[in-house]
């Protein structure tokens, strides 16, 4: 009965842990389209194809939706556009790992204000500790520690991914399934073509430009999304967010690999915080 039992656990626990590793390498694959595409294009071509693939799937009745329902699905696109194009701009001037981490201070912060409680605080302290000691240690920048407007734009991207989290509650309160996120996707990609257009021009017509695009619209939307749905049938929502807690980490791991982008001792010291405060803050949040 045990094995079952660990069986039953190890499944949506490895599809989460899947769904990380997925996420992460599909922005570091994103980083290699940088130099012909620029940040707007490549964000073009990954919610462009994102878009279609899950359209593709889901089918969205559009023409049922209501004001309300286009509303909410309306404010979580425009939290998409804003939460990828900023941590692509980010990725231009920061390591993968550096990027993903102060992301993090997004969600972690949000937690915290949630919860209301003095001692959740406590965690966002040891995360801002974390990313100090990552930008003391990360040697990235042009005169050594982190480029700031990389970091202004990877805390316009936390405070996106934290608009997103607000937009998909409301999204999944007004809208049944995952037609409200398949929706709302296309409606970022359709924002976010001009300026794509604009910036990368005829780059983005590339038959190989656009088979990489959409391997990274695959690795960083269609295969997490499916494996975290997987996931949280069986796993408890606490348990998934401490796992989703360990982007940072993850980050760290598909930068090395697919970016030659090594972290050296005090920030990983720093994405251990990181990681630690998300995990803490998981773990003792309010339902």
């Amino acid at each position: 009965m045990a094995d079952v039992h660990r069986t039953h656990t190890a499944v949506p626990v490895a599809a989460v842990l899947g769904a990380v590793l997925s996420m992460q390498f599909g922005a570091a694959f994103a980083a290699t389209l940088f130099d012909r595409a620029g940040a707007l294009g490549t964000v073009t071509l990954r919610l462009v194809f994102a878009a279609a693939i899950l359209c593709a799937l889901v089918r969205p009745r559009v023409r049922t939706w209501t004001r309300e329902q286009w509303q909410a699905v309306a404010t979580l696109a425009a939290s998409l556009a804003l939460m990828n194009a900023s941590f692509y701009a980010a990725l231009t001037r920061l390591p993968l790992a550096a990027a993903v981490t102060i992301e993090f201070l997004g969600p972690l912060g949000l937690a915290a204000v949630l919860s209301r409680r003095a001692r959740d605080a406590l965690w966002v302290l040891l995360a801002l500790a974390g990313v100090v000691l990552l930008g003391a240690g990360d040697e990235a920048g042009p005169s050594g520690g982190l480029d700031p407007v990389g970091i202004a734009f990877a805390l316009v991207a936390a405070t996106g991914w934290a608009w997103y989290i607000v937009a998909g509650a409301r999204v999944a309160t007004t809208l049944r399934g995952p037609s409200g996120l398949a929706g709302a996707t296309a409606v970022a990609a359709v924002v976010i073509l001009p300026f794509g257009a604009a910036s990368a021009g005829t780059q983005l017509l590339s038959p190989d430009l656009a088979l990489t695009g959409l391997a990274v619209a695959l690795l960083s939307s269609a295969i997490p999304y499916t494996l975290e749905i997987r996931a949280l049938r069986d796993l408890p929502k606490k348990v998934f967010a401490i796992l989703i807690a360990l982007e940072p980490a993850a980050a760290a791991l598909a930068g090395l690999l697919v970016l030659g982008q090594l972290v050296d001792p005090l920030a990983a010291v720093g994405i251990v915080l990181v990681v630690a405060a998300g995990i803490g803050a998981m773990r003792t949040a309010r339902a």
